[in-house]
Formats: C-alpha cells, sequence, structure tokens
C-alpha cells in the first residue's frame, strides 16, 4: 500500500503501481464476472473489465431499455447476456449492481443461485448495512466485498477512456476463501479505479448517503434555488442570477477547486472576492451544520433508508419522479439554464 499523509492523518491507499493491471488479470484468470443490472453503475463497470480483458457476462431482464443497451454494447444474448437469474447460475463473481431498491426485490432470486466460494460484490453498502430493512443476508459460505467508485457510472466509463481512471472505495464484509481482499482489489483495478482506499460497508454508505443529500446533489441544489431566487426577487434579470449562481461555478471556479484547491482558488480571485468570501464561508458552514448533524443521524438511524425503501417500491414511483424532475425542468431557474447553455462558444452554431 502507498501511504498518504494528510497533515498528521496517515492513509494507506492501493494504486495500480502497488496492485497493476496485470496482476489484477491473473487474481480474475479463472473468474467469470456476472454483471446483474445494467442501469447506472453495471454499464460502465462491465465495459472496462471487459476491456482490460476479464471475462464478463451480463444479467439484465430481456425486453427493457437496459436490455438493448446492453445488447449496443456488444453483450450476446445466450452467449454473454443473459436473465438475471442464469448469470447468477453462470458466474463466479456476481456484481450485485441493481438499485437500492431493485437489490431487494430480486434478492430472493439471487441467494439460493449462490455458490460456495462465490464472490457477491457490491458498490453501494446499503443492502448489507440495513439489512432489516432489505433482508438481504448473504449465506456464509461465499466472500462479500465491496468497490465503491467515487462518482456516476457514466464518469467510471469516460474517466476509463480518457485515461484518468476513478478514486474508489474497497471493503471486505466476508471473508470465506481467504482470498476476498485480493478479489476486492483486483476488481477494484480492472474496472479502471485511480486508487483504492481502504473503508468499511457502514462507512461506505453512511459518506455516501450523507454525501448526495448534502453538498453533492441536495444541499447544492437547494443553496442555488435559494440564491437564484434571492437575486431575481431584486429585480436581477434570470441570465444575471444564473450566471451568478451556477454558470461561474461550473464553468470555472469548481475547476480551479478540483485542479488545485479551494486555497488556491481563493487565492486566484480578486480581493474583493477574498474578502467577502473568507467572511461568509464560516457563516454558510456554521448555519447548515445543524442541517448535516441532522442528515448523517437519520442516515445512522436508518430513517433514510427507510424513506428510500418505501417511495422507490410504491407502485406510482416512476411516475411520482418524474413529476418532480419535470418541476425541476421547468422552473425559471433550470430554463434559464438551458438557454445560458445554449450561449457557450461550443453550442452556439456558426
Amino acid at each position: 500500500m502507498a501511504t498518504l499523509d494528510f497533515g498528521g492523518v496517515i492513509e494507506e491507499v492501493v494504486t495500480e503501481d502497488e496492485f497493476p493491471l496485470q496482476r489484477a488479470r491473473e487474481v480474475l484468470a479463472n473468474e467469470t464476472v456476472a454483471v446483474i443490472g445494467y442501469g447506472v453503475q453495471g454499464p460502465g463497470q462491465a465495459l472496462n473489465m471487459r476491456d482490460n480483458g476479464i471475462r464478463v457476462i451480463v444479467g439484465q431482464r430481456r425486453g427493457g431499455a437496459s436490455w438493448e443497451r446492453a445488447v449496443n454494447d456488444g453483450f450476446v444474448p445466450g452467449e454473454t447476456l443473459f436473465s438475471p437469474e442464469e448469470a447468477v447460475e453462470r458466474g463466479t463473481v456476481i456484481q450485485y449492481l441493481l438499485s437500492d431498491a431493485g437489490q431487494v426485490a430480486m434478492w430472493p432470486n439471487i441467494k439460493p443461485r449462490l455458490q460456495e466460494g462465490n464472490t457477491l460484490y457490491f458498490s453501494h453498502g446499503f443492502g448489507i448495512v440495513y439489512k432489516e430493512q432489505t433482508g438481504i443476508i448473504p449465506p456464509p459460505n461465499i466472500d462479500v466485498v465491496l468497490v465503491a467508485p467515487k462518482g456516476s457510472g457514466r464518469t467510471v466509463r469516460t474517466n476509463f477512456l480518457d485515461g484518468s481512471g476513478i478514486n474508489a472505495s474497497f471493503a471486505v464484509f466476508q471473508d470465506y476463501t481467504g482470498r476476498a481482499r485480493e478479489k476486492a482489489l483486483a476488481l477494484g483495478i480492472a474496472i479502471g479505479s485511480g486508487y483504492l482506499f481502504p473503508t468499511t460497508f457502514e462507512r461506505e454508505v453512511y459518506s455516501d448517503l450523507t454525501g448526495e443529500r448534502g453538498i453533492l446533489m441536495g444541499a447544492l441544489a437547494g443553496v442555488m434555488e435559494a440564491q437564484y431566487l434571492l437575486l431575481r426577487r431584486h429585480g436581477h434579470s434570470p441570465s444575471e442570477a444564473f450566471n451568478e449562481t451556477v454558470e461561474e461555478l461550473t464553468q470555472s471556479l469548481i475547476r480551479l477547486v478540483g485542479e488545485n484547491g479551494m486555497d488556491w482558488m481563493f487565492a486566484n480571485c480578486s480581493t474583493t472576492a477574498q474578502r467577502g468570501a473568507l467572511d461568509w464561508a464560516p457563516r454558510f458552514r456554521d448555519a447548515v451544520a445543524p442541517l448535516f448533524e441532522e442528515l448523517y443521524r437519520r442516515v445512522q438511524s436508518g430513517e433514510e433508508t427507510r424513506r428510500v425503501l418505501e417511495a422507490n417500491s410504491a407502485p406510482d414511483y416512476r411516475e411520482k419522479l418524474n413529476r418532480e424532475l419535470a418541476a425541476m425542468h421547468n422552473s425559471e431557474m433550470w430554463r434559464a439554464g438551458a438557454v445560458v447553455r445554449s450561449l457557450r462558444p461550443e453550442n452556439r452554431k456558426s
């Protein structure tokens, strides 16, 4: 393992230097990886492994858009594309990449088909950690591991294609064969991870659920909307409000943060921006801290997962979701965004 020093906090990570792709191929040489679910994470992980020389098959319900996508990606029905149940029977590593609600619904069909010595692989700790709610309790005679890319399935694929990779966490929940850790690392390298850092199923799901409800999605969307609406109430045009709220962030500043850090971005802005940001950042931090505390408590207690499973299992879930997404899409803020994006130089027609 490589050692990283975060200002006195030491963390060990695994890179391709310590665990090269050739070693991953050797570890997985006699394995057939069955990717169950071809929706969000499935395509990126399956295609990256296939490109890296790993034997991959896909399990997906026939007839839907995901089945057709797998066919279009080169998986052949009856050869490398099967029903989820048949793929599990044919696989030795079972990548369980359905949605959280989908995993719960499919588990009674999956569990009886797992064979001694199989590896059950997750990219999210949800099903295992909240087993009282999900009913996902693996048999004791298999390995259970996790590799969780820190990005969307789309990013897993695009970063692989451009050679940058994506960071991921890894964990072992159950080591029946004595080889669970090396198989987890091999799978992490095979899906294109830039580096892998150790975690547990609990820490992964707590951080993930907090992050996506917080700064990655929920808090970001809420704070953007609050600022946009404030500017509009004070007479600023939609274009001005959107540019000052979203466009400058996504097209300029966040890129500087990603490349060099927040301190570097602050240091390379105007002195007026520096002073204001330094003064107001602690106030925003202190204002939202109680919300984050409540969020983390709800994640730990299982309240958030109960909400997810109840909502996602409702027969009209998809209709309700589409209405909520349509309301966001049709809001003035994001209609303004569509217009502003169309005016970017790369989107303007000559």
